[in-house]
């Protein structure tokens, strides 16, 4: 807690909570940041459920996990600088703490996908046994972001 509140009491940390512009900025950025990785994020999981087969797999992942991996960082970013604001608070929450590991969990999640023999064998080939683990990544993909963005709005809602 200690740790929290050293978090919370840091110089830039309390520039930011007091800034008229500052707070609503970064918060900005936080929404831009998973406005991207969902943007992106979504259309490439649509096409592991079978979605646009008339795209490649390969194509579609060449220009949106770009896209994805940017908004992801620019969303964990602005997402610690927002929970530094009020870190004490926050991490007394539970839902907090579930929308954390859903992050965790959507983040493994795709670097399992990103790396498995799975996702390579589907890229080229009728192999059903390895389409079949993509549409379940890719489902579970959908529901863990949109579980950590449901959690994220209810923090600022639910005590």
């Amino acid at each position: 807690m200690d740790l929290l509140t050293a978090l919370h009491d840091w110089a830039p940390i309390a520039f930011l909570r007091g800034g008229r512009w500052s707070y609503a900025a970064v918060n900005a950025a936080h929404i831009l940041g998973f406005a991207l990785l969902i943007g992106a994020i979504v259309p490439l999981d649509l096409r592991l459920l079978g979605w646009r087969r008339d795209v490649s797999l390969a194509s579609m992942a060449r220009v949106l996990l770009p896209v994805a991996t940017t908004g992801l960082v620019i969303a964990i970013a602005a997402g610690f600088l927002l929970f530094a604001v009020r870190a004490p608070d926050y991490a007394a929450k539970p839902l907090f703490w579930v929308k954390m590991a859903l992050v965790i969990c959507a983040i493994v999640n795709a670097a399992l996908l990103h790396r498995a023999t799975a996702w390579e064998r589907a890229r080229r080939s009728d192999d059903h046994v390895a389409a079949s683990r993509l549409r379940l990544a890719g489902m579970l993909s959908i529901v863990l972001w949109i579980a950590v963005l449901v959690c994220g709005r209810m923090l600022a809602f639910v005590d």
